[in-house]
């Protein structure tokens, strides 16, 4: 089967603002595949690239060597054919929470009756019925990012890119949104590729969870297969015996890396 989104041997260095002179790797022959229908998460310390490659993905960056293809086809420019859910509040403040949603279908020059119609059925799927006229700062941080998903989802991708979408919420609010999303993926089986500092989440969402190096030069040290029942839900899942298992597993290939990154974020600091 050919990988909805391959990076093969990707190699990306970058110059430092400080002393143009100076360049250093974010990441080092890596290579990641992402499956049709596979949710992958990658996790590994802060600042070792895990966003580095997400932007890869989306065509924001060109790599320094290996390749970056899409269903087999070489990615030239922005990936058309993927859906981006940002870490940071990306809704226009000027647009209600309807208009944020049905933003890409009109730059696509959709019928503005046929996506505003499109727009309303999103909300409800992600439970923001009768919400379309609020705007981004009379609604909450969990409701901002449904906002967000069904921004993303309504282009209908065939890759979904998310760099860390929940972390800046409380842990009830997100677990709701995980589950959310979850439900969301399984009715179609998108490629989902998922960057996660949390690694329960990265557990209890995903088929697979790639463990990436702190740097510098990062590169993935351990690949996991999850194999714990679907459906899920990501609170009661954390108490099952396998998910108990995995944890340990991948925490004794991580936990080394995060206190190396630990440290040379001090040093900097």
């Amino acid at each position: 089967m050919i990988p909805a989104l391959s990076l093969d041997n990707i190699t990306c260095t970058f110059i430092s603002r400080d002393d143009r002179s100076q360049r250093y790797t974010a990441v080092a022959d890596t290579t990641v595949h992402v499956a049709p229908g596979e949710f992958v998460s990658i996790v590994g310390p802060t600042g070792c690239g895990k966003s580095t490659l997400l932007n890869l993905g989306a065509g924001l960056l060109q790599a320094s060597s290996g390749s970056v293809k899409v269903f087999g086809e070489t990615l030239d420019g922005i990936n058309r054919r993927a859906g981006y859910m940002f870490q940071a509040e990306a809704l226009m403040p000027w647009r209600s929470a309807l208009q944020n949603v049905i933003a890409g279908l009109q730059f696509r020059g959709m019928d503005e009756a046929q996506a505003r119609g499109l727009g309303e059925e999103w909300l409800t799927r992600v439970g923001l019925q009768g919400f379309g006229d609020r705007y981004p700062h009379q609604l909450s941080g969990g409701m901002r990012k449904r906002v967000a998903l069904a921004q993303t989802l309504i282009l209908d991708p065939d890759i979904i890119l998310m760099d860390e979408p929940f972390s800046a919420l409380d842990i009830q609010t997100r677990q709701l949104m995980e589950n959310e999303v979850l439900e969301l993926w399984s009715a179609k089986k998108k490629a989902v590729l998922f960057i996660t500092h949390d690694l329960d989440e990265a557990i209890a969402m995903s088929d697979r969870v790639v463990v990436l190096s702190a740097g510098p030069r990062t590169h993935p040290i351990g690949e996991f297969r999850i194999d714990l029942p679907r459906p899920r839900d990501v609170a009661e899942i954390r108490t099952h015996p396998r998910f108990v298992e995995l944890h340990a597993r991948i925490w004794d290939v991580l936990r080394e890396e995060v206190l190396k990154g630990y440290q040379q974020q001090k040093v900097r600091a």
